[in-house]
């Protein structure tokens, strides 16, 4: 909503006085009718046409509308779930939503299973490629498994027809190349299973509170103390071990597939890398040391203080699973001479301190919203500073570069143009310089989907695939039945030893009974 209201006419007016009147609703039990409340700039044409008025020119705007938080709601929907008894039972648009798609939600228990069915009320849309009628699927359940080993045999067996790939059943399932290139196992293709691949439009970093008087600041000693941690940071290794490779080395906050991402030379970080051979290589260990010299800690030792420099690494990270992890952290920064502390908190704790700034070095990571560089730059735009907004502003770092954010101010309303390229280059070579983040990697997603499986794609940002999605039932039966037929050995096996166990205890009843007989006779 923060992040509506400044696009949106009358959006923020409108906020406050619906929120002022739902407060008082709310204390004398009544419902709030919101026919009776209009938005501004917000009006409904006819039953299947919003028109929605916004200040200014802002083409993301056109991908909010393709998110879920502006689906639209009958308001008999939005009336009806206001009953007491229904809230009293936790039954809510949340819990038994009401909407417009290709499915409805016909089983919600988060523990167990999800169940979505065909909505026969779904307007009629076709694909692309035929006149066939969307869905092509009549239900779709997913089932939550506790663990990781069940669902993989599950999977292996024909019983689901997608799985991720989990860290014990990885070797299994990929391997990779001498190239490092990932592939499916022979095991695999046997079963005709296919390796969907793509790296996300996300990324995790470790940032730098740039408000710190150690590690933050603008001059250039403090930019080449968190250069020469950025070098010394290896996220290949990283990636390698903690991953399963499953990752690609960040140059920036721009992650690929997004406008403004540059592959090969040209989209290389030169003060973490260097361009060699016709691939990036991460700048050798002894360039970090120098730059940590000329930074004024020479082999990690302060030239004024005469002691070692030790910094503070907050994170949530407090089980006995992430002790190799925070022990791989302090490494990297011992190659430096520097001592890490790690300082791990709960969740509530760790937020609470980096809205304040009461952090050094955290670790944190962005989800695109929408595929636009702004929904990346943004993280790193001034007036979006946590400090300065109350914990509100999503610039974890507090990173304030008045070049930086006045080409943010430029790129955020253009479209995507060789002008606006060429801005948010500049924009990357500032941040990269500045590091305020240790730029970590954009992850990569893995997932095995079954041959009866079909139209499946690689797709991390659109939320409506399912319905194009297709099942080819019969397949998947005969498969099963191949996959899972009774091992008869093993049986024949056991009743022949029953036979044969029985055979042996009436031969020696019999034996018995003899022996029993002929003592009997003796005495008489």
């Amino acid at each position: 909503l923060d992040s509506m209201i400044p696009y949106i006419v009358g959006l923020g007016d409108f906020s406050k006085k619906i929120s002022a009147i739902a407060k008082e609703k709310r204390a004398l039990h009544q419902p709030l009718d919101l026919r009776a409340y209009h938005i501004k700039g917000v009006k409904a044409v006819d039953d299947g046409t919003l028109e929605i008025l916004i200040h200014g020119k802002y083409p993301q705007f056109l991908y909010w509308l393709a998110m879920n938080f502006f689906a639209p709601i009958p308001w008999e929907a939005d009336l009806f779930y206001q009953q007491e008894g229904l809230r009293a039972k936790n039954i809510s648009l949340d819990t038994a939503p009401v909407g417009t798609g290709a499915y409805y939600l016909a089983e919600n228990n988060p523990n167990r299973r999800m169940r979505l069915k065909r909505n026969s009320y779904f307007h009629t849309e076709y694909y692309p490629v035929s006149s066939q009628k969307l869905p092509f699927i009549d239900e779709a359940v997913y089932t939550l498994e506790k663990e990781s080993i069940p669902m993989w045999n599950k999977f292996l067996q024909g019983y689901y027809d997608s799985s991720g790939i989990a860290s014990e059943a990885f070797d299994q399932a990929v391997q990779i190349g001498s190239s490092g290139d990932m592939g499916l196992s022979d095991a695999m293709r046997k079963k005709g299973i296919r390796l969907i691949s793509s790296v996300q439009p996300s990324i995790f970093y470790m940032a730098f509170n740039m408000e710190d008087p150690v590690v933050g600041g603008y001059s250039p000693e403090q930019r080449k103390l968190r250069q020469a941690i950025s070098i010394a940071q290896n996220e290949e290794e990283y990636i390698s071990i903690f991953m399963n490779g499953r990752g690609v080395p960040a140059q920036g906050p721009i992650p690929p597939g997004i406008f403004g991402y540059e592959e090969g030379k040209k989209g290389t970080n030169p003060f973490v890398y260097e361009w060699h051979k016709g691939k990036r290589v991460r700048k050798r260990l002894d360039v970090a040391k120098r730059l940590l010299a000329e930074a004024g800690y020479p082999n990690g030792i302060s030239q004024k203080t005469g002691r070692r420099l030790k910094l503070y690494y907050d994170t949530t990270a407090t089980g006995p699973d992430d002790r190799t992890l925070m022990e791989w952290r302090r490494k990297q920064f011992a190659k430096l001479g520097i001592t890490l502390v790690i300082r791990a908190t709960d969740y509530n704790r760790f937020q609470e301190k980096v809205r304040k700034g009461k952090v050094q070095l955290f670790s944190w990571g962005w989800n695109a919203d929408y595929p636009d560089p702004e929904n990346f730059l943004f993280l790193l735009y001034g007036k979006n500073a946590a400090v300065d907004t109350d914990g509100a502003g999503i610039n974890s770092a507090n990173y304030k570069n008045p070049a930086f954010d006045r080409l943010f101010e430029e790129i955020k309303s253009m479209d995507n143009t060789p002008e606006r390229l060429a801005k948010i280059e500049q924009m990357l070579k500032i941040v990269q310089e500045d590091a305020p983040w240790v730029w970590g990697f954009y992850p990569q997603s893995l997932a095995l989907v079954h041959s009866w499986f079909g139209n499946v794609y690689a797709n991390a940002m659109a939320n409506n695939t399912l319905k194009y999605k297709r099942i080819d039932p019969q397949e998947r039966v005969v498969r099963q039945e191949a996959w899972n037929r009774p091992v008869a050995v093993p049986l024949y096996w056991l009743v022949g030893m029953l036979v044969l166990g029985a055979v042996l205890l009436y031969a020696a009843y019999v034996r018995e009974e003899k022996a029993v007989i002929y003592r009997s006779k003796e005495r008489g």
